[in-house]
């Protein structure tokens, strides 16, 4: 089936404007839904209110350039910053933007940092930050809702190519970078460094928190997927499975699954906890032999994405096509077609797909079904339990497999 196409908002483009440089590496979603975020090529990040950005879809239609004429977001903030009044932002973050992060806060979640009774900053229940990584190796924080600079971050010596907040509030941010190396920081801190996670290779790729914010997945260059105990900032195990470099990662809503996306031409439904590839989305068939899976290939997957269901998984390749597939079934539910398409990543509610191209994003419908109750009934229970303590349970060998997402 062919997705919906929703909308799309496109870069300003001049006559002297040249493809290298416009690319839109990274596109990203507030926690809340409220903001869309994105990298427009030359430095420049875009932060819309996303409500606003559907009301112009259905108002004027599919698409919508960057400045259309009646359409216009409102560009002064309130004094105050007002969380109820989003307004859209332009940022200059001085270098090309790799990678782009929301982080809200929640006061109860003090600093891990215990011997620093003063900080400069005091984030309260409405904050949310915006991280931005950039080619030179610095991280840059705003603040969404006025668009002033906070903080630079200042230790990576390489391009900055993934950034993640741990999802509980925390606003510990963990960046991936091509030095090789992971690093923790602690922005409640003032943005101090925590840790530095060495176990790569070569070059980093992405970062994943899982739901709990107590696994962090990373992966990297020569076939890397290393899983991290982020309560003792040491490695769990590494997964071995893809035969080329791993671009991407992510952890379904429920913490049970790991969707990882390789140039070997597959995304991998793992689980984590044990370490077991249990589903593989080709997107080459027949599947290359891993000798030429670790080649080049008009195949490559870029990018992969969970949705909010947790029954859907969006992919993107240099087939010029967007997939979706259904966790439970082996070939794409929707496809659409997109040129270029470099990130891509669901909206909060999971209704709708963003996926980036030269400076650009396109937006599609994502598929809607009912989930089962045994579906909803599952994702409840797996968000406390891992695999190895639902292998113990006094249950049915059907219900304990089924479980484990292996039925």
């Amino acid at each position: 089936a062919r997705s919906r196409t929703v909308g799309e908002l496109l870069a300003p483009t001049a006559p002297f404007d040249k493809k290298c440089g416009r690319e839109n590496w990274t596109v990203a979603f507030a926690p809340d839904g409220s903001y869309l975020a994105w990298s427009q090529g030359h430095r420049t990040v875009k932060l819309v209110p996303w409500a606003q950005c559907l009301s112009n879809f259905l108002l004027h239609g599919t698409k919508n350039g960057a400045n259309p004429a009646g359409t216009r977001l409102p560009r002064q903030n309130s004094e105050n910053g007002q969380k109820s009044k989003p307004c859209e932002h332009v940022l200059d973050c001085g270098d090309i933007v790799w990678s782009l992060a929301f982080g809200s806060s929640v006061p109860e979640k003090r600093s891990r940092c215990v011997n620093v009774e003063w900080h400069r900053f005091k984030f309260g229940q409405d904050q949310l930050l915006l991280a931005t990584g950039l080619n030179n190796g610095r991280i840059k924080i705003w603040d969404v809702y006025t668009g002033k600079l906070l903080l630079n971050l200042m230790d990576h010596t390489e391009v900055v190519r993934d950034l993640t907040f741990a999802p509980d509030g925390s606003l510990i941010l963990v960046s991936a970078s091509r030095d090789k190396t992971l690093r923790v920081w602690d922005l409640k801190d003032d943005g101090n460094m925590m840790k530095v996670l060495r176990g790569h290779q070569n070059w980093v790729y992405g970062c994943a928190f899982s739901p709990d914010s107590s696994i962090l997945c990373s992966v990297g260059a020569s076939k890397a997927v290393f899983l991290w105990d982020m309560d003792k900032y040491s490695m769990l195990r590494k997964l071995e499975g893809h035969h080329n470099d791993v671009v991407a990662c992510e952890f379904s809503p429920d913490g049970a699954l790991l969707a990882t996306a390789s140039y070997d031409t597959r995304v991998y439904v793992w689980d984590p906890h044990i370490g077991v590839i249990l589903m593989e989305f080709g997107h080459l068939f027949p599947a290359p032999t891993p000798i030429f899976a670790g080649g080049a290939n008009d195949r490559w997957v870029r990018a992969v994405s969970f949705s909010h269901d947790g029954l859907h998984v969006a992919s993107l390749a240099d087939d010029k096509m967007v997939r979706f597939w259904r966790i439970d079934e082996e070939y794409p539910v929707q496809v659409a077609p997109l040129n270029n398409g470099l990130c891509c990543t669901f909206s909060t509610d999971g209704s709708v797909l963003a996926a980036g191209q030269d400076g650009s994003v396109h937006f599609w419908a994502a598929p809607r079904q009912v989930a089962s109750l045994q579906h909803l009934c599952r994702m409840a229970v797996r968000r406390a339990v891992p695999t190895n303590h639902v292998r113990s349970l006094p249950l049915p060998a059907k219900l304990v497999e089924f479980l484990c997402y292996q039925i």
